[in-house]
């Protein structure tokens, strides 16, 4: 038995081996018919049809057997026809107002996030591209359509399961009960009809058609469908989405990716939609600030008989530039990371002039390389300024080499340039090595 608190206080949830074993039975069933599908191709349609035989034969089973003496929920009573319209319902009073605007904005941004990432998922598997924006104006043109007959939100929500779960409340599991209304929600009816083999948009005209023809004539016959078959057909589609090999992959590969997937996927699966989407999200916020506010910087020497300049740590045999310090910075400079990128130069400044000085050579220039410097900000400008007074007063001049044109303009607007003087911007590391050599000659 589990107990939850529901709006009417305590419920308690039991558990039925009966439940248990006719959920199993049937997704044994549908696993087997896509074990068909997978060996032998032209047996597609063995698989396309299981979900609608796995709903046939609960419904039989379920009359015949008198499922509901034993503990299986069935969907009930069900009435013939589509929903009246709704249209006259609309009420604008300002009383009234305000909270179907914070719950519509609020579902607003979940359902197009889960929508179009769940499309994109989909489109990758199947090696096809998706327009984010059309997504969001057929989006919202069919929930503006739907709300005047009362429809669900129209993010590929398989509407009949949702209604079955939110009106009776009945689950085997509290595991399976947000896997499957968070779930279904979102991307059952797309995931049935991908392991269908549904290739155009002609398969949801034709289910649309089935649909009406179902409410208008057979919406009777399915008021015996266990709910545990329904279950099944979700579990067996979700089940074929989950790509434990790329999981394993990412694992090996990044440790902190795998965190933010499993982060999501337990989430999601054991506490809430909104629990899962903030817990994955944050920590990838954590993240993308980690890698903002420290972004990369690194020493270059000379690789021996070329031109070319490497970080010396990654190329250890990289030979350093005798009384020149050259640095290279790999991100925007703004005021998210100045402040890192101030210390780290000054910190390289320092390690720097401690092993010259056991060698007996100074540092004299210190060459910063902006290549990588797609942008700068003013708070990123003054800390240029910064960093040149601090080497000032230990008698280093700083060098530009590479700038970009944005980084350049903001260089020049500001009088960056004019200070350290037009004489010390060069356009290779090179450059800038041979004049300064030359400076120290003369």
């Amino acid at each position: 038995m589990i107990t939850e608190t529901g709006p009417q206080g305590p419920v308690n949830y039991f558990v039925r081996w009966e439940c248990t074993l006719v959920g199993v039975i049937f997704l044994i069933f549908l696993h087997l018919a896509k074990m068909v599908k997978q060996k032998k191709p032209k047996l597609f349609w063995v698989a396309a049809i299981a979900p609608m035989a796995v709903v046939a034969i609960g419904c039989i089973f379920a009359y015949a057997a008198d499922a509901k003496k034993y503990g299986i929920a069935i969907v009930g009573p069900l009435k013939k026809g589509i929903n009246p319209s709704s249209l006259k319902n609309l009420d604008f009073n300002p009383k009234y107002i305000s909270a179907p605007i914070e719950a519509g904005v609020i579902t607003a941004f979940v359902a197009l996030a889960e929508g179009i990432a769940i499309g994109r998922s989909f489109a990758l598997m199947a090696n096809q591209q998706i327009d984010g924006n059309k997504e969001m104006i057929a989006f919202g043109l069919m929930n503006i359509v739907g709300s005047l007959t009362s429809c669900y939100l129209t993010t590929g929500f398989f509407t009949y399961i949702l209604y079955i779960f939110y009106k009776f409340k009945i689950y085997s599991l509290h595991f399976f009960k947000h896997l499957f209304v968070y779930f279904a929600g979102p991307f059952s009816k797309t995931a049935v009809n991908y392991n269908a083999g549904c290739k155009t948009q002609m398969t949801n005209v034709v289910m649309a058609i089935c649909m009406m023809l179902t409410l208008f004539f057979l919406a009777p016959l399915f008021s015996y469908t266990p709910l545990v078959a329904l279950s099944a057909i979700i579990m067996s589609a979700m089940l074929g989405l989950i790509e434990y090999e790329k999981a394993y992959h990412l694992f090996k590969t990044d440790k902190f990716d795998f965190l933010i997937c499993m982060a999501a996927f337990l989430g999601v699966a054991f506490i809430s939609m909104d629990v899962g989407l903030m817990l994955s999200v944050g920590l990838a916020l954590v993240r993308a600030l980690l890698y903002v506010s420290r972004p990369a910087s690194s020493k270059l020497g000379n690789i021996p008989d070329t031109g070319l300049y490497r970080d010396v740590e990654q190329y250890p045999g990289a030979i350093s530039i005798p009384k020149t310090l050259v640095l290279q910075l790999g991100s925007p400079i703004y005021f998210a990371n100045s402040s890192y990128i101030r210390e780290r130069i000054l910190r390289w400044v320092r390690d720097e002039q401690a092993s010259k000085d056991s060698q007996g050579n100074d540092v004299e220039y210190v060459l910063l390389d902006l290549g990588g410097v797609t942008s700068i900000d003013i708070t990123g400008v003054e800390t240029l300024f910064e960093i040149r007074r601090s080497l000032e007063v230990q008698e280093i001049k700083v060098v530009i080499v590479n700038p970009r044109l944005e980084v350049m303009e903001k260089l020049i607007v500001t009088n960056f340039v004019d200070k350290i003087g037009r004489d010390r911007i060069f356009l290779s590391i090179q450059d800038a090595i041979e004049g300064c050599k030359f400076s120290l000659e003369q």
